[in-house]
């Protein structure tokens, strides 16, 4: 759906960018997102009242954006790959402009600008990785840009719903706004220095169709896509329904906010998951936090609404083992992609973002017409549990 260290690094003084350049780009990034990633389902909400409706506006949204998403690499291959992310930066800021209005329209418009630019910033910044780190390298890389986003999704989420609640929609996406901006100018100004920390891909997209049945058939891309797919399906439902359950229990917009924070706090275990993977291996710690992540949504679902504090707080041991996946499942993506259909098949790879935004809230929508909201969590529990068996039998042993 998740996911920033405290300070940005000035990327000028790297002659060769590395992992860093690229963990301080998408830290900026990431603090544009969540400063408004736990106002736009409030907003949903207050417009709507009612859950299943709001899962039904996702999933209508998660479609059209589903379809953005596959049409990019077509796009990369006509417009040079610095465009593509600096629309990715514009869309982030369409958006805020559109859920200015406080409309349904609005809201609308807002989701699917907000969806298009993530994935245009996502499969750039991907391509950007595949070109300048080795495979050897990957699991260092991603654990550090996951570390890094801790800042972003730590302050974010409470600091956006606190300036909402008492400040308004102006300044909490305008807030936004100016992020999202400052992305922009760094980009541009890495990009144009002398020795520039970003250089244009060479990857040449194909047919959207074509790519979809050669990324099919390659077990290893599939595999990793079930990866992740099913950790973006628990951010997806947390971010959604966490500060949803907050409000719906009366524990307060401010309650959803700091709970969405809190779990993005625990993103710099992202290099203690890292430095465990290296030892242990990939393999065993993937199935493992699939299998925890189980065990922690069925007890969520069992408190609910019931208990909404104890169920908030079982949701954040859910996150550290969801972070786990975070850190480590791009790897196995990375590890498996040929590096001539790296544009192609990063695009068919990044769906599954678009596809967890589309999926857990058309479910949910069918399962909360006959059951109360900590059914999600278990409907949620029950995938993780096949994640888990999936990845213990098919990820290569030598991960």
């Amino acid at each position: 759906m998740a996911t920033q260290v405290r300070h940005p690094i000035w990327l000028p003084v790297m002659r060769e960018p590395g992992a860093r350049t690229f963990a301080g780009l998408y830290a900026i990034e990431s603090f544009a997102r969540a400063l408004v990633a736990s106002v736009i389902p409030i907003q949903a909400y207050e417009l709507l009242q009612n859950e299943q409706q709001i899962s039904l506006l996702y999933t209508a949204v998660s479609v059209c954006a589903l379809g953005i998403t596959l049409a990019l690499p077509l796009l990369i291959g006509v417009v040079p790959r610095r465009w593509v992310y600096s629309l990715g930066v514009c869309l982030l800021i369409l958006g805020a402009a559109a859920f200015l209005t406080n409309s349904l329209s609005g809201q609308v418009i807002g989701m699917l600008a907000r969806a298009g630019g993530a994935g245009a910033l996502a499969i750039t910044l991907n391509l950007y990785i595949m070109d300048h780190i080795r495979k050897t390298e990957f699991v260092h890389a991603e654990s550090l840009r996951m570390a890094w986003s801790t800042f972003g999704w730590t302050l974010g989420p409470a600091a956006g719903v606190f300036i909402y609640t008492h400040f308004g929609l102006l300044a909490a996406h305008g807030l936004s706004v100016l992020c999202s901006v400052t992305l922009l100018i760094l980009f541009w100004y890495f990009r144009l220095s002398e020795n520039s920390a970003i250089r244009p891909g060479k990857a040449k997209p194909s047919n959207p169709l074509k790519n979809i049945r050669r990324f099919v058939s390659q077990p290893r891309l599939r595999l990793a896509w079930l990866i992740a797919f099913g950790r973006s399906c628990f951010w997806t439902t947390f971010f959604i329904y966490g500060p949803i359950l907050m409000v719906v229990t009366g524990e307060g917009k401010l309650a959803g906010g700091l709970l969405v924070s809190a779990g993005n706090a625990l993103l710099f275990t992202a290099l203690f998951w890292g430095w465990i993977a290296r030892r242990a291996g990939t393999r065993l710690i993937m199935a493992l936090a699939f299998a925890a992540m189980t065990v922690t949504l069925c007890l969520a679902g069992v408190t609910g609404e019931h208990h909404p504090l104890l169920t908030a707080a079982i949701l954040l041991v859910c996150t550290f083992f969801t972070i786990a996946l975070d850190a480590l499942g791009s790897n196995a993506f990375f590890r498996a992609v040929k590096p001539r259909e790296r544009a192609e098949m990063t695009s068919i790879y990044r769906t599954y973002l678009d596809l967890s935004d589309l999926l857990p809230p058309l479910v949910y929508s069918i399962v909360l017409g006959f059951f109360n909201l900590g059914a999600i969590f278990v409907t949620l529990g029950i995938f993780c549990a096949i994640c888990a068996a999936i990845t213990w039998r098919y990820m290569p042993k030598s991960m």
